[in-house]
């Protein structure tokens, strides 16, 4: 039963974790306005198609799945994520103010790492039964660069606020454009990192090349479409996610 729910809070995990990025990709994100966690016929908006409300939705069973998990086995783990699913829940109340322009860029950067925190404290604890997820983490240069890349991401998505396309350019002149400035040269440190590990994760690595062109086709996603950019945004993170995995699941 302890290793079913682990590997249900994996799956409900990526499911949050795209159908943020759907919220993003199809200018949902504030269709519920700044209430949280719930409004009134949350379950009816859902079914009606809203991915915000299913993102809500999906984050309470995280959160459930979470709860028993500490009652049927209390460890480190468990508790852990627990804790990290009532922070990350907290920050996203926080990415709504920062969709409103009433809190920084940090707030949206941080529950996005705080998300993948979540996917991964459980996929490890699925995996590899009894390791200790903060000695393996921090153990991990690969997931260090790829984290750093995700909160970056989550921070270009904040910077540029809701709605508002960052704007080509060739030498930054703006906070948004500094700040996916700073995305690429994270993303090519993960590129350099996993080159420099290789053979250990090769297909993390050609993941993280072929993100480079799906990163293109998403600045130009946006630039024609700021407010709701489209599917790109959510094959983005498809990737991210499979970089995640590919990393997690050859390590020796």
């Amino acid at each position: 039963m302890v290793n079913g729910l682990k590997a249900s809070e994996v799956g409900f995990a990526i499911v949050l974790i795209l159908l943020g990025s759907i919220v993003e990709g199809f200018g949902y994100g504030l269709s519920l306005g700044t209430k949280w966690p719930y409004t009134r016929n949350i379950v009816v908006l859902m079914v009606r198609g809203d991915p915000e409300a299913a993102h809500r939705v999906v984050a309470t069973l995280v959160g459930l799945v979470a709860l028993a998990l500490v009652i049927l086995a209390p460890t480190v783990t468990t508790i852990s994520g627990l804790i990290l699913i009532v922070v990350t829940a907290l920050f996203g109340m926080g990415t709504l103010y920062v969709l409103a322009g009433r809190a920084p860029a940090f707030v949206h950067g941080t529950h996005g790492l705080l998300a993948y925190g979540v996917f991964l404290i459980y996929l490890t604890g699925l995996a590899y039964p009894g390791l200790n997820f903060w000695t393996y983490l921090g153990a991990m240069g690969a997931l260090h660069a790829l984290l750093l890349a995700v909160f970056l991401g989550g921070m270009t998505t904040g910077q540029r606020g809701f709605g508002t396309a960052i704007g080509a350019f060739v030498q930054p002149k703006k906070a948004s454009q500094w700040t996916i400035a700073a995305h690429i040269t994270a993303g090519l440190l993960l590129v350099a990192t996993l080159g420099y590990m290789m053979p250990a994760y090769p297909i993390a690595f050609y993941l993280a090349v072929g993100q480079f062109a799906v990163g293109f086709l998403l600045f130009h996603a946006v630039s024609l479409k700021p407010k709701d950019p489209g599917i790109m945004v959510a094959f983005h993170q498809s990737m991210v996610l499979l970089m995640a995995l590919a990393i997690v699941l050859v390590w020796r």
